[in-house]
């Protein structure tokens, strides 16, 4: 790789930066204000993904889960692709597009929040999951790449990253997760929710 691509990469990523810098804030500062008041109050976070999508989204739970920053109780978040046996069972007899569903419906219910992380905002999989938790009564928050697409259609909430390329954007969700998280962190922390 030559270092004008190299460079390249970064011009592309500081290009979208700066326009994702202008409206994230306000949606992940959204975000991490209900999430606290939702989880406090004894909701789940439901997270999903496919690739890249999916170690971002399991990136958010262990941060919930664990911590972000600062010590603070832990609080329920569940990235849906990490239970192998039960992500290969499903997609062995019902079809890769019911693997999020499938889980949706064992685990959520009416006032948890199901995120979907998507480049395309098209992968089949998420869509289905996404129609599985308005069923139930869920809220669906999607993170995805450029707008419009299918999974900010239908999504109750969206974030789209208007970047160049896949890794741009799985760049910048990273960024939006981090976002989401110290939102939530400070929400907590300034009694928002008692835990």
């Amino acid at each position: 790789m030559s270092h004008t691509t190299e460079v390249a990469h970064c011009d592309d990523l500081m290009h979208a930066l700066g326009e994702f810098r202008d409206h994230a804030s306000a949606v992940t500062e959204r975000w991490g204000a209900a999430l606290a008041s939702r989880l406090g109050a004894g909701c789940r976070l439901l997270v999903a993904g496919n690739g890249g999508s999916a170690a971002q989204a399991q990136h958010l739970t262990a941060e919930l889960v664990g911590r972000y920053r600062d010590d603070r109780p832990p609080y329920s978040a569940l990235a849906l692709h990490a239970d192998t046996s039960s992500t290969t069972a499903i997609a062995n007899d019902y079809g890769v597009q019911e693997i999020f569903a499938r889980q949706v419906c064992a685990h959520g219910r009416t006032g948890d929040v199901l995120m979907l992380l998507s480049t395309s905002g098209a992968s089949a999989n998420l869509l289905v999951a996404a129609k599985e938790a308005h069923r139930l009564g869920m809220s669906v928050w999607a993170l995805t790449g450029p707008a419009p697409n299918p999974l900010e259609g239908t999504a109750d909430e969206h974030l789209c990253v208007d970047g160049a390329t896949t890794a741009t954007v799985q760049e910048l969700h990273l960024v939006a997760v981090h976002m989401l998280c110290d939102s939530f962190d400070r929400a907590v922390a300034d009694g928002v929710v008692l835990p």
